[in-house]
């Protein structure tokens, strides 16, 4: 027999929201180089063929819808003195680093042996970010089970997960790809990728330490699970019984296409920016500080709805604007309303517009994470199990879609539309242009509507719902029948035997 605790309605200090929020800064410089740097880098500078990048990520896409649901159920099912989730965490600091920096040095001079490479590396660098990203995403609904503090303990964790991203990559296009007499065109050096591994490798690794370490005092707090061990068999079919829950497939079908979505204007905004708008390379570092901008405005859009009008209202509305102002732009130019390129209006209308199409996006990302944490609690009272760790690994493959799917997209529509290879600011013609943009905004739009639309039928209600299922919960809990013979929640604990468990000395 399984017993379980339930996290407490309790606030979360701000010392640990910032060192929870603090670690997912890996994940966001491992996500903003796939889906504005991977690309770029493999097929212009390296000279792979963009459908094969494309293909690559894919295959590792693949492979991650096996890795992710498998290090989610042993996170939940782990027994240590450090808790379920912490030992998964420190343990892949260090391999993330390194496996990061050999993403940006592959072999070159045979197509194949470089596609496997990217293919086998990226498959790594995946699989070690899942070993920290799906743990510590668990934590989430563990820290607190309030309805509000929820999306704000998530909140953090996006905003620090967009702005490590962003930041990194503001400073790979204004200093390391800045143009040089070599290279005019800043973002076809090898060097400054280079540079870029090795501080991003570095940052990757800090960040996961810290959280972890800055987290470690919370284990006390977190809920518990005495459980018996499994075959891999047993474990498969514990992972199709949670993963069936129809609140956990509404939303991971919708975050898939708005991942996806997300994912192909991330990888497609650098082809756009430099070629239909025809803006340098410390211009396009700019357009960060409006997606940074955006990011803090989709902080309060999802507290301000979560509390005025519920998580899935609020989530339908901005997963429809998002591809709606993501458009806009190329209406309006096609329209003859936007400004030429190289007139000094149109650099901060696309920044207003970048902000606002921004807000929308990461506020639907924001909701939805902390939607599934009340998920925890809905498959909770179904199957008397909490699975944390199987349905934000769940939550973490739909992330993942944004330089999986995305990426694989961008590269179909690039294929599609005979993109050139090694092109030039300036010399791409106006008809593969107009075919790029308009084949990306029919893409996005139904992208944005099948997101929208499968949220909507997201099954569970709002606040009060949620606490009166955590009191029948904590009512259950209460008056649960204590385990034969008074034995504790973890063998071993009253003894400080450790019964073949990890221990912090261990």
């Amino acid at each position: 027999m399984q017993q379980v605790t339930s996290p407490s309605l309790r606030k979360v200090g701000m010392g640990t929201k910032l060192a929870y929020g603090f670690g997912s800064i890996a994940y966001g410089i491992k996500d903003n180089g796939f889906q504005t740097l991977l690309l770029l880098y493999y097929n212009q500078v390296v000279g792979l063929r963009a459908d094969l990048v494309g293909l690559a990520i894919l295959i590792a896409l693949v492979i991650d819808a096996f890795v992710d649901p498998i290090v989610g159920h042993y996170s939940d099912h782990l027994r240590s003195g450090w808790g379920r989730r912490h030992p998964f965490m420190y343990a892949a600091a260090v391999p993330v680093g390194l496996l990061y920096l050999l993403l940006w040095n592959p072999p070159t001079g045979n197509q194949m042996v470089t596609l496997a490479y990217l293919v086998g590396v990226a498959i790594a660098v995946r699989t070690a970010i899942s070993c920290y990203e799906v743990p510590s995403s668990a934590l989430a609904p563990e820290l607190t089970a309030d309805y509000g503090e929820r999306t704000s303990v998530l909140g953090y964790r996006y905003l620090f997960g967009w702005a490590g991203g962003m930041v990194m990559t503001l400073l790979t296009f204004i200093v390391l790809l800045a143009p040089t007499a070599a290279y005019p065109n800043g973002q076809l050096n090898p060097a400054g990728y280079h540079t870029y591994a090795w501080i991003a490798a570095i940052a990757m690794t800090g960040a996961i330490l810290i959280s972890s370490l800055g987290t470690h005092d919370q284990i006390k707090f977190l809920p518990r699970a005495n459980v018996a061990r499994t075959t891999l068999s047993e474990t498969f079919r514990g992972i199709g019984r949670t993963l069936g829950n129809k609140a956990f497939l509404m939303l991971f079908i919708s975050g898939v296409f708005g991942f996806t979505a997300q994912g192909l204007t991330f990888a497609l905004s650098v082809y756009i920016n430099t070629y239909f708008w025809v803006f340098p390379a410390r211009i396009l570092g700019l357009f960060i500080i409006a997606v940074m901008l955006g990011m803090m405005i989709a902080f309060g859009i999802a507290s301000y709805g979560t509390r005025h009008w519920g998580k899935r209202q609020t989530a339908v509305t901005v997963m429809i604007l998002y591809p709606l102002f993501g458009i806009l732009p190329f209406g309006l130019r096609y329209a003859g309303i936007l400004p030429a390129n190289g007139d000094p209006l149109l650099f901060p209308l696309l920044m207003i517009n970048t902000t606002i199409a921004t807000a929308f996006g990461v506020a639907g990302a924001i909701l939805s994470a902390s939607m599934m944490s009340d998920v925890v609690e809905d498959a909770q009272q179904r199957t008397g199990q909490r699975s944390e760790g199987l349905y934000f690994a769940g939550m973490f493959f739909m992330q993942k879609c944004v330089s999986g799917l995305g990426l694989y997209l961008t590269g179909v529509i690039l294929g599609l539309v005979h993109f050139p290879i090694g092109a030039t600011p300036g010399s791409v013609t106006p008809g593969i242009l107009r075919d790029l943009v308009t084949t990306y905004g029919a893409s996005l739009i139904a992208l944005g509507m099948l997101a929208a639309w499968f949220v909507h039928l997201f099954p569970l209600g709002g606040r009060a719902e949620h606490e009166r299922r955590i009191a029948e919960l904590a009512h259950a809990e209460s008056h649960a029948a204590p385990l034969p013979g008074g034995e504790a929640e973890f063998p071993g604990e009253e003894t400080g035997i450790p019964d073949g468990r990890l221990s912090p000395a261990e």
